[in-house]
């Protein structure tokens, strides 16, 4: 411990360092449940590149684990120190480089928080896609590291398709620059959409050239309410059979809209199974609403309330952005499940949670990205209850199954991390798995980089 701390003084501010347990804990873990955490010996928060790599030097020298952190937002115990580890944070790191209008790009260090990323751009009339749901705290080296998602992804896409280019600190503290700047490149294979996901198993993300879009018009949105999870879901496939691009589209089931009503004291009526919000950023969102509005009311829709202006947009959006809020509130625990199936086993996916909710008497909230099929069970526990806490973790394993029976897959944005590595071997496939240690090996031969995720 001694030498580490000597050899990381050497080429740190002392102010980079931290070694007080009481603090070292608190950067022990991420926000996932059910994952185990160990002590780290040391946090370093570095500023410039050099200074990661000379951390990356020194744990090569002394073979000592580093587990690279973001804000910790994530949901699957990736960001998770290991005893004697070095938890290497790079919030300071926090530093917009560049926004270029003309080529559409920024370039930024991966502290950089993507809420400030998206209002920076915006500035330029610019804009950055990627938006998780926790986008005001969470960092783009994080949302690069767990190829985050976000509610715009039906039209969208996700963090992967705006990484055109990183510089990635490999595990023996050299520096390499992968992808481009240009709107085009194939040179060489794609190293920099190996990394991204990766949830740095394979280098240290400091710094990325994203790609930026024109800042759409002020999105529309339409809410409609349905007596059934399976006639919002027979809605989503009609919306995206008939070729509509929504800029959003988002469910909710009984359960979560129950928790909202509560929690926010929405209005909604007791009768609502399931609430389904659409959003179109057209030059003419009003034709396009009215458009989904016809098909909601074809799948058995209740009601259906188009926003008037985006003021009206706004206050429907904010009973989906507190979902996972209220949900905290039903019990003392939640554990997000994060299961991806074809648009058109939607709607057997939320069912078969329900089922598995009583099946094991528990409270299970879905709220969905319901355009590419991305759902979010939440299940909902006493976590000093053993019991209960058992059951939650045996619904959650089988709510994980049920993805992968409809053709799913076990994450969707939020990553593998601790809480899913066991499953990811059986999604895969042995060939496969074979190939993924194959990489890891290749860029981090000592093992070094968050050990003990993913693989």
């Amino acid at each position: 411990m001694d030498d580490l701390l000597e050899r990381l003084s050497a080429g740190l501010p002392a102010e980079a360092l931290i070694t007080d347990p009481d603090i070292t804990a608190s950067y022990a873990h991420d926000m996932a449940s059910f994952c185990d955490a160990g002590a780290p010996a040391v946090v370093v928060l570095p500023r410039t590149v050099e200074q990661v790599q000379h951390v990356m030097r020194t744990a090569t020298a002394l073979r000592v684990p580093v587990v690279p952190q973001g804000a910790r937002t994530g949901l699957s115990g990736a960001a998770n120190a290991s005893d004697g580890c070095i938890v290497l944070s790079l919030v300071k790191m926090d530093r917009i480089l560049e926004i270029d209008p003309v080529d559409r790009i920024a370039v930024v260090e991966p502290g950089v928080i993507n809420a400030v990323l998206s209002r920076a751009v915006n500035e330029h009339g610019l804009y950055y896609p990627p938006d998780p749901s926790s986008w005001e705290m969470c960092t783009i080296g994080g949302n690069i590291g767990t190829a985050s998602g976000g509610l715009c992804c039906v039209k969208y896409g996700v963090t992967a398709e705006y990484v055109i280019g990183l510089e990635i600190v490999l595990a023996d503290g050299r520096l390499l620059t992968t992808g481009r700047r240009t709107a085009k490149g194939v040179a060489g294979y794609d190293l920099t959409r190996l990394f991204v996901g990766s949830e740095g198993s394979l280098g240290i993300v400091v710094g990325a050239v994203l790609a930026l879009k024109p800042q759409p018009p002020q999105q529309l949105v339409l809410a409609a309410e349905f007596p059934s999870a399976a006639a919002a879901c027979d809605a989503v496939c009609r919306i995206m059979e008939r070729g509509h691009t929504p800029s959003l589209l988002e469910l909710m089931d009984r359960t979560t809209v129950r928790a909202v009503n509560k929690m926010g004291h929405m209005g909604l009526p007791d009768s609502t199974e399931a609430l389904l919000l659409a959003a179109f950023d057209t030059p003419d969102p009003t034709a396009d609403l009215t458009a989904v509005a016809e098909l909601c009311d074809a799948a058995g829709a209740t009601d259906v309330v188009p926003a008037a202006d985006a003021a009206e947009s706004e206050l429907l959006l904010q009973a989906r952005r507190m979902s996972l809020t209220a949900l905290e509130t039903v019990k003392s625990a939640t554990m997000i499940d994060d299961v991806c199936v074809p648009r058109s086993k939607l709607g057997a996916m939320i069912e078969g949670t329900a089922a598995i909710a009583e099946k094991y008497d528990l409270t299970i909230g879905v709220c969905a990205h319901a355009g590419d099929g991305n759902t979010h069970p939440v299940v909902c526990f006493d976590h000093t209850d053993a019991d209960e806490s058992r059951r939650a973790r045996e619904s959650f394993d089988e709510i994980m199954a049920l993805g992968l029976e409809l053709g799913g897959t076990i994450t969707g944005e939020h990553g593998v991390g601790l809480l899913k590595k066991e499953w990811l071997a059986r999604e895969l496939g042995e060939v496969s798995v074979e190939m993924h240690r194959g990489i890891k090996a290749a860029f981090d031969p000592l093992g070094l980089l968050n050990p003990g995720k993913v693989f």
